[in-house]
């Protein structure tokens, strides 16, 4: 395995498995850790999913946030400029995405309303709906303008940081993925690793080729 990119991967300890699995899927090494220090020798980053960031960071009192893990916070922070300033592909989700756009200067829907939630989850359980894409992206290609994804999450970018633009929306108008206009950074809120290889399922569209192409970025 020694001539595969490797792929740094942050995350909760115990639930990156499906996260590591895409990575090797597609050709590369996963580098997994909970709150690592960046490893500018691997060829790019994923930020994966997990609990909330506390709201100080973007500068909000709590008004409906899960408590803080603040370690992994300003990890996952220091990861993102890390790799964001070498110019290394980043591949982020869900609260990755988040992470992202935070740590840009954005800020967060602490909690959906309570007529959205529904259709997005907010526990463990994957709920699945309709996402929009903006013509000519990337996900407007792979996908079409219409596509079922799945979700499990209560926050929501809000917004946008610094160098960041909107490629694809919830049907409640909310983003749900961004790049960076000048660096190779992709944001996505739903979870591409639960919707690829092992884990493809019937009702949402396959997310294999969005670990595809992060990995043809993360080769040059």
């Amino acid at each position: 395995m020694d001539h595969l990119p490797s792929i740094q991967i942050s995350g909760q300890a115990g639930r990156m498995d499906n996260y590591c699995r895409a990575a090797c899927e597609t050709g590369a090494r996963p580098v997994p850790g909970c709150c690592p220090s960046p490893d500018l020798s691997c060829a790019g980053l994923i930020l994966c999913g997990g609990g909330d960031m506390d709201p100080t960071l973007f500068g909000q009192e709590n008004r409906g946030s899960q408590p803080p893990d603040r370690q992994r916070d300003q990890a996952e922070l220091e990861l993102f400029w890390a790799f964001f300033q070498a110019g290394k592909p980043i591949l982020a989700i869900c609260r990755g995405m988040q992470v992202v756009n935070v740590a840009l200067g954005g800020t967060l829907l602490q909690d959906l309303p309570g007529e959205i939630r529904p259709f997005h989850g907010g526990g463990e359980e994957d709920r699945v709906h309709p996402v929009r894409s903006r013509e000519g992206t990337l996900l407007h290609r792979l996908y079409g303008p219409i596509f079922p994804v799945n979700s499990a999450h209560h926050q929501a970018v809000d917004r946008l940081g610094e160098g960041l633009e909107t490629i694809a929306w919830a049907e409640s108008g909310f983003p749900e993925a961004l790049i960076h206009t000048q660096r190779p950074v992709l944001g996505v809120q739903f979870h591409p690793e639960r919707m690829s290889f092992d884990q493809r399922r019937g009702d949402a569209v396959d997310g294999a080729p969005i670990f595809q192409y992060f990995m043809d970025l993360c080769r040059g």
